[in-house]
């Protein structure tokens, strides 16, 4: 199938829809066709949502026809990570549990994007609930790496990073608790970022853990990334962790003059066990960041290596909280089997929930117990405070932090599925950011062959440079990577995807 749209950036397609070269609905089908030949064997869709799509392309076309300035999203078509509540539109979380639940509302942040015209292909494959990093959690199967289909493409935002590389959409919509935006787009070749927590509203989107749930995107470009933050971000009433901080024009702020930008490499991040080759391209990346004017600055955070165990301790807390609602009762799946009121909890519960959620939920329960409090959640949100001031006292030195985002290159499919801490290991060095609530994007920087043996191509699979701000420094992050994607082409690159490969 053809190109002819599938890598075009969101400004390519914005002049294309306001000549009038190609209708959104044009273009809409256009992606429709490639999903549907294409995504059969990715599984990057839960729910393609073609009636919809069409429908909302044709109000676009008709707003574009008529006089006045075109919104910047307008007809331009994306996806969304099945966390994303859609009005009348299948929400599932990947999980069983709420397989055939329609909500009767928009996230916000969807609601955002239909006041600008944009066009909702579907939803996204995921981790189920968002537990994990590979996506192979999912109740509707694996999503595969369009790199190389033996591979798993991280999660779990694992349909949206592959749905992205695919070329299946331009961008698409991901939620960020411990690294499941930058993730994806590290290990799918793409650039992902997310916000500073309380930059986007987290009204409307299925809560994992409440204190680090984040919701940004994966796209083609950090160009496209400023753009798109831009209609995404603000306070909310309907959510009382939103700031009340201005939204600036991301897009017309980008520099590539580093100048006197002052970036900190910190030592803790590369560490034992990271694959030689993922390590020598992030240290290319760094030094050519260092040629484009920056100072590399050396920095130390020495804690970084709890962020992963207070994670661990926090998250499945907070999980356990969260998904006490599902009960069979109010909505999701009700059994068919229960004989009195318990059974209606715990058989709907046994039956729609997956083994990760169901660990989760046991050990979040276990730490809040009186008896184990003080002893974990409470020690562990020390320590997250220790992070969150060690940060705070790097950035008194330093603009941004130029880190590994993944120490791998992607796994082989499969092997998450028997290892409950695979999400943790393959975490730990995007975990912290969520941890202190910091804005951080992943760009690709080159490719390095994997060290567990075949290697799909000469050049190997893609490796992603992870670049975290201070708090509110969005622009920070996206002037340095922007500065890098103009004297590289590594987010140019793409993957071969046909049908049956």
């Amino acid at each position: 199938m053809t190109e002819e749209f599938a890598y075009k950036s969101l400004t390519e397609l914005r002049k294309l829809l306001d000549d009038k070269s190609v209708s959104s609905v044009e273009l809409t089908q256009y992606f429709l066709s490639r999903i549907k030949s294409l995504d059969k064997d990715l599984n990057s869709f839960i729910t393609v949502a073609e009636k919809e799509a069409l429908e909302q392309a044709k109000i676009a076309d008709d707003f574009i026809s008529s006089p006045g300035e075109n919104p910047f999203l307008c007809g331009i078509p994306y996806a969304a990570k099945d966390m994303f509540l859609t009005k009348g539109i299948r929400t599932t979380a990947a999980s069983k549990i709420l397989d055939q639940y329609i909500p009767p509302y928009d996230a916000t942040i969807i609601s955002k994007l239909k006041n600008e015209k944009a066009v909702l292909l579907g939803k996204t494959n995921q981790d189920q609930f968002a537990h994990g990093s590979s996506g192979e959690s999912s109740a509707y199967g694996f999503t595969l790496n369009p790199w190389d289909k033996t591979r798993m493409p991280a999660g779990s935002s694992s349909g949206s990073g592959a749905s992205v590389a695919a070329g299946f959409s331009p961008y698409a919509l991901g939620t960020d608790t411990g690294g499941s935006i930058r993730g994806p787009a590290a290990i799918c070749g793409v650039t992902g970022y997310k916000p500073t927590y309380g930059r986007n509203s987290r009204y409307g989107v299925i809560s994992m853990a409440s204190s680090m749930d984040t919701q940004g995107f994966l796209c083609l470009s950090v160009e496209d990334a400023a753009h798109i933050t831009e209609y995404i971000s603000g306070q909310d009433e309907k959510d009382a962790t939103t700031g009340p901080v201005e939204v600036p024009k991301y897009h017309k702020n980008l520099s590539a003059d580093l100048k006197g930008i002052k970036i900190g490499v910190p030592k803790e991040y590369f560490m034992e066990g990271m694959e030689p080759e993922v390590e020598q391209r992030v240290r290319e990346a760094i030094k050519q960041i260092e040629d484009l004017g920056a100072e590399i600055i050396e920095v130390s955070l020495p804690n970084t290596h709890y962020g992963q165990m207070v994670y661990a301790i926090i998250c499945p807390s907070e999980v356990s909280s969260n998904l006490a609602k599902y009960d069979g009762i109010r909505f999701g799946h009700t059994t068919k089997e229960a004989k009195d009121l318990m059974e209606v909890y715990t058989k709907s519960r046994a039956e729609g929930f997956g083994d990760e959620a169901k660990r989760r939920i046991m050990t979040g329960t276990y730490v809040l117990s009186a008896g184990y409090y003080d002893a974990y959640y409470k020690r562990a949100q020390k320590i997250r405070r220790l992070l969150v001031n060690e940060f705070a006292e790097v950035f008194k030195q330093v603009d941004v932090l130029l880190t590994p985002t993944q120490p791998n290159v992607a796994p082989k499919s499969g092997i998450a599925q028997n290892d409950p801490i695979f999400a943790y290991i393959a975490d730990r060095l995007v975990v912290n950011a969520n941890l202190a609530g910091l804005p951080a994007i992943s760009v690709p920087c080159g490719f390095a062959r994997p060290t567990d043996g075949d290697t799909p191509s000469m050049d190997g699979l893609p490796v992603g440079l992870q670049i975290i701000g201070p708090q509110w420094g969005e622009q920070k992050i996206f002037n340095v990577g922007y500065a890098y994607q103009q004297v590289t082409e590594w987010h140019k690159k793409h993957p071969e995807v046909s049908s049956g490969q």
